[in-house]
């Protein structure tokens, strides 16, 4: 069974606060740093690949994030600079988590992007990063890219490249996973879900003669820890009601890691019976709790799933 990983995935929060947490993040042994991606969102987030620019000056083993930059709404032959750049300005510690969003299509109006064509740009931005951090000089044709004779330098450190996880539940993004990927991340799924949806991972990789060796799973974690169950519980539904601006009351306890650190612990172990082994842990709690609750994760779950 591979090592159980840690990331943190950070709120928002005013620059030097966000910069404290993430020092702490690093210092604590999380396995990497994270943060979402929107060009338009509910609630205020900043840009993700600038946002995990800053992060590189002032960490040093943490790897860096996106879970998951929305390719469709960017070019893809900016989105490989600017992600090449990240790769060599951390020491090659990107990881580039990609998914096709969609629920908010105000932001796909704002970029120009048919809504409906999410999927399919997706697909296609990711050959085109990989085609771009690889060869110099590259060239494509494609639906929606093409250009010949065209270099991108420097190219990441990170050799063949910087790992591509793919995001997402349905069944095309398991297939793109499999297809594509390095990894893929879940969000609001069951154990039992997320079994189902390695295999289908796995069956799209067979179709496509790829080999899985160095794959990451692993999910984005909507964790409250507490006291009890029941005080964690209503600050999970509180705060991430407000964040997607829907009421999560009846989905707490289907898709939340709630309660105390063993009730958590509980919950986490049933992801990597279903075959996880990689948790990007999202603090649900009040801002100024976030850093209290991170340390919580290292001197509480670390032990737990590190030693073992």
């Amino acid at each position: 069974m591979p090592p159980v990983r840690f990331g943190a995935f950070l709120m928002l929060h005013p620059a030097e606060e966000q910069f404290a947490i993430a020092r702490r993040v690093d210092e604590l042994g999380f396995d990497s740093l994270w943060t979402g991606d929107h060009v338009s969102f509910h609630g205020a987030i900043y840009e993700s690949l600038t946002l995990l620019a800053s992060y590189a000056g002032i960490t040093t083993r943490a790897r860096l994030g996106v879970g998951v930059y929305l390719l469709a709404l960017r070019h893809p032959t900016v989105a490989a600079k600017i992600s090449s750049t990240l790769d060599v300005l951390s020491g090659g510690r990107l990881i580039f988590g990609v998914g096709v969003g969609g629920e908010n299509p105000k932001e796909f109006e704002a970029c120009g992007i048919p809504h409906r064509e999410r999927g399919a740009r997706v697909t296609e931005g990711i050959d085109v990063v990989r085609t771009l951090w690889r060869d110099s000089p590259a060239s494509f044709k494609g639906r929606f890219t093409e250009f010949e004779g065209v270099s991108i330098d420097p190219k990441p450190v990170q050799k063949p490249s910087p790992p591509i996880w793919v995001g997402g539940r349905s069944d095309a993004a398991l297939s793109r996973a499999g297809r594509q990927g390095d990894g893929w991340i879940s969000y609001v799924v069951q154990p039992e879900r997320y079994k189902q949806s390695v295999a289908k991972i796995e069956a799209a990789a067979e179709a496509a003669g790829r080999s899985l060796a160095g794959f990451e799973k692993a999910h984005l974690t909507f964790i409250s820890v507490g006291k009890d169950y029941e005080s964690a519980e209503r600050v999970w539904v509180d705060r991430l009601s407000q964040r997607y601006a829907q009421d999560f009351g009846p989905l707490a306890r289907k898709y939340g890691i709630i309660g105390t650190p063993a009730q958590c612990a509980e919950q986490l172990q049933r992801f990597i019976e279903a075959g996880c082994s990689y948790f990007v842990l999202d603090a649900i709690c009040d801002a100024a709790d976030e850093a209290r609750q991170i340390e919580i994760f290292a001197a509480e779950l670390f032990p737990k799933f590190r030693n073992a």
